[in-house]
């Protein structure tokens, strides 16, 4: 394995996707001011430029964190994908016309640590995996239920707390369809995987730009991080056969990454300026 290369591909895959996520943020933030308070619709999205490339963005750094774990070991590439939390806030601060504040970085460093100890922790597989049509079923009923409550919940919260929230929610979806991409790629072809896939990631889009659209970029995109890989592992202990991480290191890994997300919440701006986004997004 060459792991150096392996490092540097997989530090610009997350730079790609901090990128792209903090386009998207910063449009979903201008659809907002049209849609109502954090319903930004899909369709208008669709027709803005800057978070389309931002969806670009977001693809090329998968695609390139895919062709990192090709060339180097899940514990040389998996840290780096973390580093894109700490590209992702200097860019949408930048874009909302403001500096990161030192604290809001310290902040996004302990999330980040939290979440290198979280992802090292996940196992690796072992072989071929596959779902049962119950199993599949399962899989998709518990990520929605679960969404559906974070969603609920998000409802009376404050600004901070339904953005991590709704982020939350998106997480879940999205650790389901990681679950579903990796029985598909691991398990082989089957039709109700395949037909099963878009339910979760579709909500899961949805559900981050409502995130996004609140204003506090730095604890959506956390809760994000943090949510995704956890929801992957439980579907894995639980449908796969996996077993799950042990020891005080993951328990320890997790407190840190939610203390941080605390802390960002505390200290990084509503970001919700819907009339300048929407009038740059129109130049």
């Amino acid at each position: 394995m060459t792991t150096v290369p392996a490092a540097v591909i997989a530090l610009i895959g997350s730079l790609f996707f901090a990128l792209g996520a903090a386009l998207q943020q910063f449009e979903a933030v201008g659809a907002n001011g049209a849609a109502g308070a954090d319903r930004p619709k899909m369709l208008e999205l669709l027709r803005r430029p800057r978070w389309l490339l931002g969806g670009a963005s977001i693809l090329a750094g998968g695609g390139l964190h895919i062709v990192a774990l090709g060339l180097g070991p899940l514990t040389v590439v998996q840290p780096m994908g973390v580093a894109s939390l700490l590209f992702a806030l200097p860019i949408a601060a930048t874009l909302h016309g403001r500096r990161p504040t030192t604290s809001e970085l310290g902040a996004a460093a302990v999330v980040a640590a939290g979440l290198i100890g979280l992802v090292l922790m996940v196992p690796e597989s072992a072989g071929p995996v596959r779902l049962d049509l119950g199993e599949l079923f399962t899989l998709l009923g518990l990520s929605g239920a679960a969404a559906a409550l974070l969603w609920a919940g998000s409802r009376p919260a404050s600004p901070a707390g339904r953005a991590a929230l709704l982020a939350t929610a998106s997480g879940v979806l999205y650790g389901a369809t990681a679950t579903l991409v990796r029985v598909l790629v691991d398990g082989g072809w089957n039709w109700a995987y395949l037909l099963a896939l878009p339910v979760p990631a579709l909500l899961a889009l949805m559900m981050l730009q409502r995130a996004y659209a609140v204003g506090h970029f730095g604890v959506s995109f956390a809760a994000l991080q943090i949510a995704d890989p956890v929801t992957a592992v439980a579907f894995g202990a639980l449908l796969l056969g996996e077993p799950l991480p042990t020891g005080p290191v993951p328990i320890a890994a997790a407190a840190l990454a939610a203390a941080g997300t605390v802390a960002l919440a505390r200290t990084t701006p509503l970001e919700n300026r819907p009339l300048r986004a929407g009038r740059i997004s129109e130049s």
